[in-house]
């Protein structure tokens, strides 16, 4: 990795982490979501970093892509992961973490069972292990905790403008001997009192770019050159589109959606509809050694 590559994941990184710190100090129970995600994400912008992705802010058994739109009124509630990307350069940075918004704090072992899955992984890491070893660090911390790690959620590896570059990171053992080689990557348990399996639900709100061709109709056209321009491959969001481009918003992204020029992400939702939580850290494998850069 070049010099300028791993310095632009740092400064991603560091963003990263005063954006963390804020969105806690931010977030109160009864909160509009739609508040929330447009206060992270200017406060991304302040900082001088880019959407790797749209703030991502899921309550209870939905594990991951939630998104609120312009119109959307859900509150803050419940337990709720805030999965926050940003990049520099198109480096990245992508960090998660989860609140207990209940009176009575039930969701604070959970909590914790994905906090120290992610940090039980990184103190691995050191260690050269296999991928497996990964996994299995995970699936123990979180099921000696008492609860299930979610099994079809991966960490993953980072490229340039690519959130997801082609390697998982397993949240159990899999048997997969192979070791990481040097690059950048995310490690992101989820744990659960339910199954341990999530499923597609819903469109998220979550679109990105997966076959770069100039629609037919003019709005979507407007609207791909945008997107194409500003994200690249990386996802963007139906709140941003609503403020550019208006009422035909929606429309026009199902139009690019059914050419096979988008894609529309599913919510995921934890298969038996118990509560989950996530923690996630980034780092970069360098043959120096290991660099976390969100924590």
């Amino acid at each position: 990795m070049e010099a300028k590559e791993l310095q632009s994941y740092k400064q991603a990184g560091e963003i990263a982490k005063q954006v963390t710190a804020y969105a806690k100090e931010l977030i109160k129970p009864g909160m509009l979501l739609l508040e929330i995600a447009q206060k992270i994400e200017a406060k991304i912008q302040e900082l001088g970093g880019q959407l790797a992705f749209p703030v991502s802010l899921s309550i209870n058994e939905i594990a991951a892509h939630y998104n609120p739109s312009l119109e959307d009124e859900t509150k803050a509630q419940g337990l709720l992961k805030v999965d926050i990307g940003i990049h520099k350069k198109g480096f990245i940075a992508d960090t998660a973490f989860s609140l207990d918004l209940t009176s009575d704090n039930k969701y604070k072992e959970l909590i914790q069972a994905s906090e120290q899955a992610v940090n039980n992984a990184f103190n691995l890491l050191n260690k050269n292990p296999t991928l497996s070893e990964i996994g299995e660090t995970i699936q123990e911390t979180i099921e000696n905790k008492g609860f299930s790690p979610i099994i079809n959620l991966s960490g993953h590896s980072l490229n340039q403008f690519d959130l997801h570059a082609g390697i998982t990171i397993p949240n159990y053992a899999d048997n997969n001997n192979n070791k990481l080689q040097s690059g950048a990557y995310a490690i992101e348990p989820f744990a659960t009192t339910g199954e341990g399996k999530v499923y597609e639900g819903p469109p998220s709100n979550i679109y990105a770019i997966i076959n770069p061709k100039k629609p037919r109709s003019p709005t979507a056209r407007k609207i791909f050159n945008y997107a194409w321009e500003k994200h690249k491959t990386l996802p963007f969001s139906l709140r941003e589109i609503q403020k550019k481009f208006g009422a035909m918003s929606r429309i026009s992204l199902k139009q690019l959606e059914q050419a096979g020029i988008l894609h529309n992400f599913p919510q995921l939702i934890e298969k038996s509809h118990e509560p989950v939580s996530q923690a996630e850290h980034t780092f970069v494998k360098t043959h120096e050694g290991i660099i976390v850069t969100t924590n």
